[in-house]
């Protein structure tokens, strides 16, 4: 006999309490996609920047706007450097768009591009993974290296293995934290760059092994890096290809798909909102403060939702949402306010939460992935 629980009211209260008690992340139940039939160039969406007022989506075929409820989209015909848009950042000061594309970096200024490439500015390469804006300056991961941009005196710097511990020149993805900026990059672990003192600091797997973690929570996961960012708690969270790694600047916690929570290993984007790392993976997005976990997946044969609570004290619970984002292929997340948006395979998805979500899910007490009690 299959065991399922209906939610009551009193379920959905004390389920509220107990996510307020564990300082869970909002439960998202209400999920919109967008894609081309809505005004994207293509379904296959690869960055998402949410800002107060717009909506900002990378695509393989373009870059595109939500703004007033209305999707515009710029290609190269426009100024974009190249349609294959792979990251986004908005400058906290100028309000300037950055975008990293596979034909150079261009900058979106009051309703104009500028492109700068490898034969006009100081940029390494012209294939750019990732960027990031803020403090006066522009950093952009390229895959010959990183380059930074001062603002101010129009000056380029460019890093690789010459002048930085890089010990690859392949560079995934950029993040910019006050004093410090973070290098994710490509087989050659994290590179930790100290504003203040010029000065740069590598971080690799200590056991050398690609395959297994064989030391648990002795340094970083793995050397293939993918992304970087940094909480409210001023904890570093370093999403790889084989597992996830914390760091708050005394002991390292390692995660993988076998050990916790985490729905997969394979992670492509990690977006901090608070003390919760949200993390972009293969197969859906998982939510973490190192304690406690949310896991959001898509049933590809419903479309429905499965969403998973994990509370570091008393047993998982399961729900079950009408709606969902519509791949379980995640590239990037942002937010807005409080709403989730998701770049996917098959589009991009706004999350939001209902006065009383839990009212309309089913709650199963298994563990993630295994099989319903018979």
């Amino acid at each position: 006999m299959r065991l399922t629980v209906r939610h009551s009211v009193l379920a959905v209260i004390l389920l509220g309490a107990t996510c307020t008690a564990f300082g869970a992340p909002p439960f998202y139940d209400e999920w919109k996609t967008f894609g081309v039939r809505d005004g994207l160039p293509s379904n296959k969406a690869m960055a998402v920047l949410a800002t107060d007022s717009e909506v900002w989506v990378g695509t393989d075929k373009g870059l595109s706007r939500l703004k007033n409820g209305r999707w515009k989209t710029f290609t190269p015909k426009d100024g974009l450097a190249h349609r294959a848009v792979l990251q986004l950042a908005k400058d906290p000061d100028s309000g300037d768009l950055w975008i990293a594309t596979m034909g150079g970096l261009s900058r979106y200024s009051a309703g104009r591009f500028d492109t700068f490439t490898q034969l006009n500015s100081g940029l390494a390469n012209d294939v750019v993974y990732g960027v990031d804006a803020g403090e006066g300056e522009v950093w952009a991961a390229t895959a010959a290296g990183a380059s930074r941009y001062e603002i101010q005196r129009n000056r380029w710097t460019i890093f690789d293995d010459s002048n930085t511990p890089m010990h690859e020149i392949w560079c995934y993805s950029v993040t910019i934290a006050g004093n410090e900026v973070y290098m994710a990059v490509w087989g050659g672990g994290l590179l930790e760059y100290k504003r203040d003192r010029d000065r740069w600091k590598d971080y690799r797997d200590p056991d050398g092994e690609m395959e297994i973690d064989l030391f648990r929570n002795d340094g970083l996961v793995h050397d293939v890096v993918t992304a970087a960012a940094l909480d409210a708690s001023d904890r570093v969270w370093i999403g790889t290809y084989f597992g996830l790694s914390s760091y708050d600047g005394r002991k390292w916690r390692n995660f993988m798909d076998h050990d916790s929570p985490l729905l997969s290993n394979f992670i492509n984007a990690v977006t901090t909102k608070g003390k919760y790392a949200w993390l972009a993976t293969d197969n859906g997005i998982s939510a973490t403060d190192r304690e406690n976990w949310w896991s959001y997946q898509r049933d590809a044969a419903t479309g429905e939702g499965l969403v998973i609570w994990t509370p570091a004290k008393g047993p998982e619970e399961r729900f079950t949402t009408k709606t969902m984002f519509p791949h379980n292929y995640l590239l990037g997340s942002s937010f807005q306010g409080d709403d989730l948006w998701v770049a996917t395979e098959k589009g991009v998805a706004r999350g939001r939460r209902s006065g009383a979500p839990q009212a309309k899910s089913s709650r199963e007490r298994t563990k993630a992935g295994g099989s319903k009690d018979e």
